[in-house]
């Protein structure tokens, strides 16, 4: 899972997260996610450590030349940190780190278009130790990679597609003079746009009938929830989710939902919660698609739209402390009560609750708690520290 502060790192291993990936700014495609600092880094490594899960540092800009010496320096102070593994997109980067800190385990990019087998034994051969192949493979061809490698393979399985082949875009750079391949991407393939004919200026023809324009270059999301178990009979060895610039409220969630389908993959057959991917709409998304993963499928699949139905539930808060059936709640959001809430914990079922009296640590009653206020409030049994509670919206 994604982590692009600590408080999402955090969430994405309380609901269940075998690893997370993170980077400093400068040298991540998401420099706008909010990211680490090299001390807030070597914070988090430690709190993934203790958690006895593996953490993942992203140098995958495509760096010029400019790059090169903050990179080295970079890499310097990962030999001393020894994270889990780095990811890297460019072969030079990867050459860097082979000699630099060669203790230090790479992984190879989505971006660096893992297309074909012979691409993948070359990496296996240069010495990578996982490969995060092209989100343009179908499951034929990812299977067609694992017969002829050993090392470790990871998959895109949900998250925001990039228009541009395995992420690799220029239309920011074009249109706002931001470039995504050095992690400042504007997301201008998410803008509505409508086309002009040169003879008739002014005169805006939505390329699909809409009162706010058209999304021709915005794909819905990945979600491969529905068949987890093709993807691990084909061999990959990872499932990843995007979403580094999301909130915490879809950290959590979309976490806690794989959590459990993948854990159902130990049984035979595979059978999927129905439940899992009505609470996956509940997040933040344009709609879902399987991507390129199961061959040819109709534009309709694959091209957003706004039909679908938007969240039902923003974040309230976090628990941070339970005493006895009392919670100690940090606001992320408004609440009152009376408010439809729902808590996001592994040890409760998901129905709706009713948001009971809220109070200040005097006890004093709280009408409206609002973000960064500590509240108090009675929660359910086994509501867990850490679990976020939503609101009905």
């Amino acid at each position: 899972m994604c982590a692009g502060s600590t408080e999402k790192l955090r969430a994405a291993l309380h609901y269940g997260a075998d690893a997370v990936y993170l980077g400093l700014t400068d040298f991540s495609l998401r420099a706008k996610a909010g990211n680490f600092t090299l001390d807030t880094l070597k914070d988090a490594l430690s709190i993934v450590s203790a958690a006895g899960k593996r953490a993942y540092v992203t140098i995958n800009i495509f760096p010029h030349n400019a790059d090169i010496r903050p990179i080295e320096r970079h890499i310097g102070d990962l030999r001393q940190l020894r994270p889990d593994a780095v990811i890297v997109s460019d072969i030079g980067v990867f050459d860097m780190i082979r000699t630099l800190a060669p203790d230090i385990n790479i992984h190879i990019s989505t971006q660096a278009n893992i297309t074909n087998y012979e691409a993948a034994r070359t990496w296996q051969r240069l010495g990578a130790k996982r490969l995060i192949l092209s989100r343009e493979l179908s499951i034929d061809e990812i299977r067609a990679v694992r017969d002829a490698v050993t090392i470790e393979l990871e998959c895109f399985v949900h998250g925001s597609i990039c228009i541009s082949y395995s992420g690799r875009c220029y239309l920011s750079s074009f249109l706002a003079n931001r470039g995504a391949n050095k992690g400042l991407c504007t997301n201008s393939c998410r803008w509505s746009y409508q086309l002009v004919e040169e003879k008739r200026p002014g005169e805006y023809m939505p390329v699909i009938e809409d009162d706010r324009g058209a999304y021709i270059l915005s794909p819905r999301d990945l979600c491969m929830i529905d068949h987890l178990d093709k993807l691990a009979e084909a061999g990959v060895d990872s499932f990843k989710i995007e979403g580094r610039t999301k909130g915490i409220n879809y950290v959590s969630g979309v976490t806690k939902i794989y959590r459990e389908a993948i854990d159902a993959l130990a049984i035979a057959p595979y059978r999927v919660n129905h439940e899992w991917l009505k609470g996956l709409e509940q997040f933040s998304n344009r709609g879902f698609t399987t991507g390129m993963y199961m061959g040819k499928h109709p534009d309709a699949d694959y091209s957003y739209d706004e039909t679908h139905a938007p969240a039902q539930y923003a974040i309230a808060g976090v628990v941070k402390a339970v005493k006895g059936s009392t919670a100690t709640v940090l606001m992320k959001g408004s609440l009152a009560t009376g408010d439809e809430i729902v808590y996001l914990s592994s040890a409760t079922d998901s129905s709706p609750h009713i948001a009971g009296a809220l109070r200040d640590a005097e006890g004093q009653p709280v009408t409206v708690a609002r973000n960064e206020d500590i509240v108090f409030m009675e929660v359910p049994d086994g509501v867990r520290k850490n679990d976020i509670i939503r609101r009905c919206v």
